[in-house]
């Protein structure tokens, strides 16, 4: 155990000698032709930055795409096949759709239902009334619970002997129907993560929102007021459009990470006939099917997909998303 320990010790030590060696190394360089001493010394700190960004975000998505035009079980050699694996993917994969349909239909509904609840709640504790930190605090709480903790107590809770079940048993009851087990019956699988989803917004989502509300001015209010505008149309006129940058901010977040759900579905079993994420498929095909290439392919379909919904957003933000300060055209 020790000798492990002093190993991995001395790499770091190697790896950090390495880096500092080149940062000075760039440094003399840069001044050799010339450049001035404090944009040398910049340049020289951003190179660790710049190598990490080059071997572990640059190096696998480059190696990713190649990885998609091959057949690749981990242990053989990549087999390059160029398209097959798209050809596969569209055509000839029976879950690939219901996979699609899943994780599209998911985010159409969790978004748009996460950001208004975002800011309803947001807006609450907007709020001067007594006690608003603590409310502040607890409301934040899902940020900074572990993602894997909470999708067990949420399956917990949907079980057919969980909570939801004991608070909906009257209604049971009342029609004479059976307690469902919520993830694994077909129909409910998808209305089941939704609700899961809901509760994400009382996080960072809702703390990002409250800042853009604390930095709406108030002069904007007092004017609103002299014109005999009242509650709703302050709200609609005013905080709205004024906080529309942020809520762009959280739009495009909240679309991303949506299609990118992962954790929750993972350790929840759920009716597959239902679909699943787009995510945990890659992985299954990845980790379970040992196919690297295929599912390398269906990351960067993934990649697309997210990419159309960020662009159509960006698109619309001309019509709705106001800047302060900015000229109109």
């Amino acid at each position: 155990m020790l000798s492990w320990y002093t190993l991995t010790l001395t790499d770091y030590v190697v790896v950090g000698v390495a880096i500092i060696a080149l940062m000075v190394g760039l440094n003399k360089v840069l001044r050799r032709f010339g450049v001035g001493r404090e944009v040398a010394t910049g340049y020289s700190l951003i190179l660790p930055w710049f190598l990490g960004f080059v071997i572990w975000n640059l190096g696998p998505f480059v190696a990713s795409f190649y990885l998609s035009l091959t057949e690749y079980n981990i242990l053989q050699p990549p087999e390059f096949i160029g398209l097959d694996n798209y050809v596969e993917m569209f055509t000839g994969d029976r879950n690939f759709w219901p996979v699609i349909r899943f994780t599209l239909l998911y985010s159409v509904i969790n978004v748009p239902l996460g950001l208004l609840a975002a800011l309803l709640t947001a807006t609450l504790l907007n709020q001067d009334v007594r006690g608003v930190g603590m409310w502040r605090t607890i409301y934040y709480l899902p940020a900074v619970l572990p993602a894997a903790a909470t999708a067990l107590l949420w399956r917990w809770m949907f079980a057919s002997n969980g909570l939801i079940n004991f608070f909906l048993s009257p209604i049971y009851n009342l029609f004479n129907l059976d307690r469902p087990s919520w993830f694994t019956d077909v129909d409910l699988a998808l209305p089941s993560y939704v609700i899961m989803g809901l509760w994400g917004v009382f996080g960072a989502n809702t703390v990002i929102l409250l800042a853009g509300l604390k930095n709406i001015p108030r002069d904007l209010y007092d004017a609103a007021t002299v014109d005999g505008a009242g509650r709703i149309r302050k709200y609609l006129n005013v905080t709205i459009p004024m906080l529309s940058s942020t809520l762009f901010y959280v739009l495009i977040t909240s679309i991303i990470a949506s299609l990118q759900t992962f954790t929750q579905a993972f350790f929840i079993d759920h009716a597959r006939r239902a679909g699943t994420f787009m995510n945990v498929y890659i992985y299954n095909q990845a980790f379970e099917q040992t196919k690297m290439g295929y599912a390398s392919a269906l990351g960067w379909v993934m990649v697309a997909i997210i990419l159309v919904f960020t662009l159509l957003v960006f698109r619309s933000s001309a019509a709705w998303v106001y800047y302060e300060g900015e000229k109109a055209g």
